[in-house]
C-alpha cells in the first residue's frame, strides 16, 4: 500500500491540534524522505485535529507515535484515553511505538482495568533511556510505569526492532520497530 492510498483514511491528531512538532527526522531513511516529500502529508502535520474533534466511532484503530515529548503530552490526556478505550472496546486496534506507549499508561477500560493490564507490550526501555542519558529528564520511566499498570514488557537489545502484538494492542520498542507496528496493525484490520 502506498502513502497516497491510505492518506484519505488517516487523521492526524495532537493534544492541542494545529502544528505537531516533529523530531528525529532522517532524510536518509527512504520512508522519512517519502513522507517529507509528500506536501499533502506534511500539510496534515501542520493542521492536526484536536481530540475533541474526533468521533471515535469512525475509527478502527488509533496509533500513538513516539518521541520524548509524548512522555509529557499523552499520559494525562483524558480525551485521548477515552478515544483509545472506545476504539479498543469496539474491537478496534490500539498501537504505539517508542515513547508512544506513554499514551497507554492511564487508559482504563469500562471494567476499570488498565488497557495494558495482563498484556505483553514493547516500549522504550529503562536501559535505552539510560543509554541516551535522559533517565533523569523524563517525568517517569516508561517501562516501569507499564509494569505498574500490569503490563508484561517484552524487551529486546537497545536499537533492535521489537514488535509485540497482544490481542488488539500492538506496540514497538523504538523507531526501528515502526514499520513492524504498522504492518501488524494492517494485518489485524484485515
Amino acid at each position: 500500500m502506498n502513502m497516497r492510498s491510505w492518506i484519505r483514511g488517516v487523521d492526524f491528531v495532537s493534544p492541542k491540534g494545529g502544528k505537531a512538532p516533529m523530531d528525529g527526522i532522517d532524510r536518509a531513511d527512504p520512508i522519512n524522505a517519502a513522507f517529507l516529500d509528500n506536501p499533502a502529508l506534511v500539510a496534515r502535520t501542520h493542521t492536526t485535529l484536536r481530540p475533541d474533534q474526533i468521533d471515535s466511532a469512525r475509527y478502527a484503530a488509533v496509533f500513538f507515535a513516539g518521541g520524548h515529548g509524548t512522555m509529557w503530552d499523552l499520559p494525562d490526556n483524558a480525551a485521548l484515553q477515552t478515544i483509545a478505550a472506545q476504539i479498543y472496546e469496539r474491537k478496534g486496534v490500539v498501537a504505539a511505538v517508542c515513547h508512544g506507549p506513554a499514551g497507554l499508561v492511564n487508559i482504563k477500560l469500562s471494567n476499570g482495568r488498565y488497557l495494558v493490564d495482563g498484556k505483553a507490550v514493547a516500549a522504550f526501555t529503562n536501559a535505552k533511556e539510560t543509554a541516551v542519558k535522559l533517565q533523569d529528564v523524563v517525568p517517569f520511566h516508561l517501562e516501569t510505569r507499564l509494569r505498574e499498570r500490569g503490563a508484561l514488557p517484552k524487551t529486546a537489545a537497545n536499537f533492535k526492532a521489537n514488535v509485540v502484538t497482544s490481542e488488539r494492542l500492538v506496540t514497538g520498542q523504538n523507531p526501528a520497530s515502526a514499520q513492524g507496528v504498522a504492518d501488524a496493525v494492517v494485518q489485524l484490520l484485515r
